[in-house]
């Protein structure tokens, strides 16, 4: 009995010992200065719902006023789409609903991209030509790549209707007819 009690004793001052060292050791180190990146991409690809033939993809690139979204789609009925940000990164059901409702995590009304008050994920719509292609470019000042309002990780949703702008809280847009997940894209 006397020599395990000895021999945890000695153990708790050997530990001791070390922890100390240990301690004074990262003292004196200096860790290198954690880097923000400033340039942050993000690219969200897009797929077909169920019995739909929509496909592209959509760059998100932060800006000095906010972030430039870039996207182009084929397989569009011609005329305009609604197209916005939902709340969650799952496209796993057939019809698109399992990525939620529009990503709004300021609970605002639903309204257009240029909006002071609006959802988040509100980007109006896109506009396919004759042959279902569109293409859409613009700088948003509402998206975010930080905390609670970050962009990553939502999926973006295109619809079969036009958005109204107006009709809460979805814009009368219609079925989900492509779905994608928004990621941090290879930095170049």
């Amino acid at each position: 009995m006397k020599t395990r009690t000895l021999l945890s004793a000695i153990s708790m001052v050997l530990a001791f010992g070390f922890n100390t060292a240990l301690a004074q050791d990262h003292q004196h180190m200096s860790m290198p200065p954690v880097k923000v990146n400033q340039n942050i991409k993000a690219i969200c690809v897009l797929y077909a719902t169920q019995g739909n033939s929509v496909s592209g993809t959509v760059t998100f690139t932060r800006v000095s006023e906010g972030v430039k979204v870039v996207a182009d789609l084929s397989g569009l009925t011609p005329g305009k789409h609604g197209f916005h940000i939902h709340e969650f990164g799952d496209c796993s059901s057939p019809d698109g609903t399992s990525a939620g409702g529009h990503f709004n995590p300021s609970g605002s009304t639903h309204g257009s991209p240029m909006d002071m008050s609006r959802h988040e994920g509100d980007m109006g719509n896109i506009e396919a030509d004759a042959s279902g292609k569109a293409h859409l470019e613009y700088v948003d000042s509402h998206m975010s790549f930080e905390g609670t309002e970050s962009i990553l990780g939502r999926s973006v949703i295109v619809h079969a209707k036009q958005d109204d702008m107006k009709t809460q809280p979805t814009g009368n847009a219609g079925p989900r007819i492509a779905c994608g997940v928004i990621g941090l894209a290879k930095s170049q």
